[in-house]
């Protein structure tokens, strides 16, 4: 999925399955947790930023593209709402 053609929802899911993703491969890698080495002196911001990629990720499992995504990235007014647009 290009990121240009995303919500703004979806870009920001996007970054944090990302951040997520290569957290737990350093984790099994490396046995190194970048987010608990960048975020280790708050665990209560830590703790978010982990919920927020758990989040991020059903978000990303549970839906396809939304009307914006399908819009391309940026909400469009419908047809009839457009000043002099024909009525159907």
């Amino acid at each position: 999925m290009m990121m240009k053609h995303m919500c703004p929802v979806h870009k920001t899911a996007w970054i944090l399955v990302w951040v997520g993703a290569l957290n737990w491969g350093l984790v099994g890698l490396l046995d190194f947790n970048l987010v608990n080495t960048l975020l280790g002196a708050w665990p209560a911001v830590e703790k978010i930023v982990y919920v927020l990629v758990g989040l991020s990720a059903l978000l990303m499992l549970s839906m396809g593209k939304c009307k914006m995504c399908m819009a391309g990235g940026e909400m469009k007014p419908p047809m009839g709402a457009m000043p002099g647009a024909p009525k159907m």
